[in-house]
């Protein structure tokens, strides 16, 4: 049983446990998740919502947050997840943990399979054709099913070293967006974790026992975005608020 409080929730318990019986990170998770779902105006009644759900302690606590979410009258809004098997990758996920979390917060998981062919296009690396299909796999399944929105688990701590990924390599002062209409699907992709903090999360998957990933994939490699992973925790340590200065430099210019 990962947590007291799932059978709590599958029994049909209200959805608001008292605020102050919360560990102090799912405080603070709950906390900044509500509000980057109010400012970024990413709920609306009637939306029918889809998680990407890769097995890691982002999208399992989006699972957690958005069934929840779901429970409260207003707005209404339907969720419902997919993991995507890539089956010529010998990348493994606990698939019956993921049913069985899904399934303990209320949540139908979809099974998908994808695959992608190297030789159709040498000068693409694996990691770019593996991300690629699984979005298109993720995309047509949701607008064949009658979702509108399409829900990644995407932190602040994700958001922020994009932005410096950018910068430095493209010169562009961009990130991902909170909320994104997608130009040739009816969908939008929307990060609700967007304002909270990777360190909260970890605390809390660590605190609720979430079980990792059986394997890593094969062709994981230390990459740039590793690298800018470190220039961003460096910069938190000559300014504990250089995160919140990045943010405003973006979303409240």
């Amino acid at each position: 049983m990962y947590l007291d409080k799932a059978v709590l929730w599958k029994k049909g318990a209200a959805f608001l446990f008292p605020f102050q019986n919360m560990m102090k990170a799912e405080q603070k998770v709950l906390k900044r998740f509500n509000k980057g779902c109010v400012d970024y105006h990413l709920l609306q009644d009637g939306d029918r919502i889809l998680i990407a759900l890769s097995g890691g302690k982002d999208s399992l606590e989006l699972v957690r947050l958005l069934a929840q979410r779901a429970r409260i009258y207003k707005p209404h809004i339907e969720v419902e997840a997919a993991h995507i098997i890539m089956d010529n990758i010998p990348y493994e996920t606990d698939r019956s943990y993921l049913q069985d979390f899904c399934a303990e917060n209320g949540i139908k998981l979809h099974i998908l399979h994808s695959s992608f062919d190297e030789s159709t296009d040498p000068r693409k690396t694996r990691c770019f054709l593996c991300a690629w299909n699984r979005r298109k796999t993720l995309f047509e399944f949701a607008v064949s099913h009658g979702f509108n929105k399409i829900a990644l688990g995407h932190h602040m701590d994700d958001i922020l070293v994009t932005l410096l990924m950018n910068i430095t390599f493209e010169g562009s002062h961009s990130t991902m967006q909170p909320s994104l209409p997608l130009k040739h699907y009816p969908l939008t992709i929307i990060r609700p974790l967007c304002l909270v903090h990777e360190a909260d999360i970890r605390q809390v998957a660590e605190e609720l026992h979430f079980t990792k990933q059986k394997a890593l994939c094969p062709y994981e490699e230390t990459t740039r975005r590793a690298d800018m992973q470190a220039v961003f925790h460096h910069l938190e340590q000559l300014n504990p608020e250089a995160r919140y200065s990045l943010w405003r430099s973006v979303f409240m210019e």
